[in-house]
């Protein structure tokens, strides 16, 4: 409570501080704490990477902070720092969407394509918290949209082909733009067979194929006041997914947004959005495609969420500060029937997801106080009230089965406090920070019922009763930076307090022998995590550049015992030689073995490896419109790997010739 209240006081101090006399500004510009992967915001920038038609997840491993667990060749699940979805934040144009999988095989970063991503906004800790309570911190995905010039009609046509699942690729963007209108229209289909690993061994039920439209129009009918409407459809169908024993028939994504732009020529803020959003995703699991299962299960899951946002902006004096109000509702429901083999035996239904629906609203305010021309400080404030109701009798009495004293409803307060002080010269940036900040349980954690993780071997029964898992966290930053060179070390230490796991429950009986047990989400006294980042860049004989970043992380629970799915020391590097519209780059993905690992959650130990990569890119030009073509090899030397983060095991894909092509007009 003391700490808390020190977080409100310096806050009410900045703001009070709002009041002074407005100085000449001889400050330097202040830069938010955030790890950005730009894309395609101007020009397309996307096509100047290694291997332009990528998967969105390439891109964002970029980021230190950012990894995937991979459970086949699709939708990868994002982490960040570390922590899985449940401890983060992910948004589509600040847009929340709730998966509809209990297997978390439909992540939110899977309804965007790279070709409509405009940029990745990554933020840790408390520093993410603006869209949502968070411990980990959270990605928000930007996608690209033109701006009111008067630029007419332009466009591209992607193609590509990858050898190792004999993938192909097809894609078309249009723009339109104006000075009064703007359409940006971009298609990307996939197609992917089973791919081979490492020494040519086939990773059956590893196919997929994938559609995506993504439209945004933009009319402003004043000069500051615009409305913009955007639309994704996204399709997936026919998903093997090799580490879990069922696949996917269809995923599907209907997200559907209108915007309210209002930039004011005001001294107070510069910058009024406001968003009214709606999206509906549908997940059906099966294992018609699996022989000599000893039973038949289909697994439909489905999601809808409705809300809305409002955000301000604005510079004066030597503040420059946000604040934004948010709420959303959201409905998950999932079910199971198991169909024996044997037709004497009746079928078996129940509610995974017992029609839970979620209410959320919450009020998020931070400010920048720069002192002088090289320290500033900034602290941000978010609150929020988080309701569930269980809709399904039905559900409510199959948890009753457990919890016989449980109500259908829950209603939960959370705070996000977070404060940092920012130095920074010509050369040199340094920051800390401190935060805190609180999660409700998932739908999974809190209503879950017999959910299977494959990896451990357990089904898993959600608890009502869990308290908010709560996060103290310190973090440093260290960046020095000249014309030719750079190099970023970044740290921070999470104290999570009543940290939420699944535990074997031996009074429980397992839904079928094949199984290992029931486990029920507990609550540990604490865990610790501690994440660590080092990356530099350095340009040398005009045509050069060498980079390179390692990443290494820790976690511990309160016995002293090793968090599942923490990532080893990883680190990579590359050279690149550029000529005016040709480069050619290598580079070298390592990791050392994963010696810190989690029997009790089926993980075990993870060998080192070493993969080498080899990128080609050209630019031609014909009649006056512009080709690019690359090309390349990865995992040249066919190496037969899994990481820490590939479920169950299941190996990398093996070497992998590819070629894009892209065609603007």
């Amino acid at each position: 409570m003391k700490k808390s209240l020190s977080f409100c006081l310096l806050f009410l101090f900045a703001f009070n501080m709002f009041a002074q006399e407005k100085e000449q500004d001889t400050l330097m510009k202040y830069e938010e704490l955030a790890e950005v992967i730009l894309v395609s915001k101007n020009a397309n920038k996307y096509h100047k990477e290694n291997k332009s038609l990528a998967t969105i997840e390439t891109y964002l491993m970029e980021a230190n902070s950012v990894d995937f667990i991979k459970r086949g060749a699709y939708a990868w699940e994002p982490m960040v720092q570390g922590m899985t979805s449940e401890r983060s934040v992910v948004t589509i144009d600040g847009m929340r969407i709730y998966g509809a999988c209990t297997d978390k095989m439909d992540p939110i970063t899977s309804y965007v394509e790279i070709s409509n991503l405009s940029k990745a906004k990554i933020q840790k800790g408390q520093s993410g918290a603006e869209n949502g309570a968070t411990i980990g911190g959270a990605i928000d995905l930007e996608r690209r949209k033109s701006s009111f010039e008067n630029r007419g009609w332009n466009g591209n046509l992607q193609t590509g082909f990858e050898s190792v699942n004999e993938q192909k690729i097809l894609g078309a963007a249009v723009q339109y733009a104006s000075d009064k209108l703007f359409t940006d229209i971009d298609l990307m289909y996939r197609d992917a067979n089973n791919y081979d690993a490492g020494g040519g061994g086939e990773v059956e039920y590893s196919q997929f194929t994938k559609y995506n439209l993504s439209v945004t129009t933009g009319y402003q009918f004043k000069e500051n006041k615009s409305l913009e409407a955007s639309f994704i459809f996204d399709e997936a169908k026919d998903v093997g997914y090799p580490a879990l024993p069922m696949d996917v028939s269809l995923a599907r994504a209907f997200i559907g947004s209108l915007e309210y732009i209002y930039t004011p020529e005001e001294e107070l803020y510069n910058e009024w959005k406001t968003k009214v959003y709606y999206n509906d995703v549908t997940h059906i699991m099966d294992d018609s495609q699996r022989p000599d299962v000893p039973i038949r299960m289909d697994m439909p899951g489905w999601s809808k969420t409705l809300g809305m946002y409002s955000k301000l902006k604005g510079e004066k004096d030597r503040h420059t500060w946000n604040f934004s109000v948010n709420a959303h509702y959201n409905n998950s429901l999932a079910e199971m029937t198991m169909y024996p083999n044997n037709p004497d035996e009746k079928e078996m239904f129940m509610l995974t997801w017992p029609d839970v629906g979620t209410t959320y609203s919450g009020i998020f305010a931070k400010d920048n106080y720069r002192f002088n021309p090289n320290l500033s400080a900034e602290i941000s404030l978010g609150i929020g009230v988080h309701h569930n109701k269980i809709e399904d009798e039905f559900g409510l009495e199959s948890l009753r089965i457990f919890y016989p004293e449980m109500k259908d409803t829950k209603t939960r307060f959370l705070m996000n406090l977070g404060a940092q002080m920012i130095y920074q010269n010509k050369n040199w940036t340094h920051r800390i920070g401190i935060g805190y900040g609180e999660r409700a349980p998932s739908v999974s954690e809190a209503y879950g019922f017999y959910l299977f993780n494959s990896f451990d071997g357990y089904d898993y029964i959600g608890n009502p009763y869990l308290s908010n898992e709560k996060s103290k966290e310190i973090n440093l930053s260290t960046t020095f930076k000249k014309s030719d060179f750079s190099v970023t070390l970044n740290s921070a230490f999470y104290h999570i307090s009543d940290y939420i796991i699944g535990k074997p429950d031996p009074s429980l009986s397992p839904m079928n022998i094949d199984i290992n047990g029931v486990k029920v989400y507990e609550q540990l006294p604490y865990a610790l995590m501690w994440s660590n980042d080092l990356s530099f860049e350095y340009q040398f004989l005009k045509n050069f550049t060498a980079k390179g970043k390692a990443v290494y992380r820790l976690g511990r629970d309160d016995e002293n015992k090793h968090l599942p799915l923490i990532q080893p020391l990883t680190f990579e590097a590359g050279l690149r030689f550029r000529k005016d519209t040709f480069y050619v780059e290598a580079s070298v993905e390592n990791a050392l073995k994963q010696s810190d690992f989690s029997p009790e959650f089926g993980e075990n130990q993870t060998p080192a490896y070493s993969i080498f990569n080899l990128a080609i890119s050209q630019i031609f030009y014909v009649n006056q419109q512009r080709m690019i073509l690359k090309i390349g090899g990865e995992n040249l030397f066919d190496e037969n790997y899994s990481t820490y983060s590939d479920w169950n095991n299941i190996p990398r894909p093996g070497r992998n010739l590819y070629a894009n092509l892209i065609y603007k007009f």
